[in-house]
């Protein structure tokens, strides 16, 4: 809500500048989605590699309690 007003505000104060925002954000996204994509990858990756450091401990703590 905060940027779409922000954007209404920019398109009051300058017209040709908010136009060509709007434009652009749908390219600009389209371009960011691959980081976006290896970033969750990544984090999954690295969870991944997480559990299977930690497993022994969580195995061991639940045998002693």
């Amino acid at each position: 809500m905060i940027a779409f007003l922000l954007w209404l505000l920019l398109l009051v104060i300058a017209w040709p500048l908010a136009l060509l925002a709007l434009l652009l954000y749908p390219l600009v996204w389209l371009l960011l989605l691959p980081f976006r994509l290896i970033g969750v990858t990544v984090s999954g990756v690295l969870d991944l590699i997480k559990g299977i450091i930690t497993l022994p401990v969580r195995v061991f703590r639940r045998r002693s309690a």
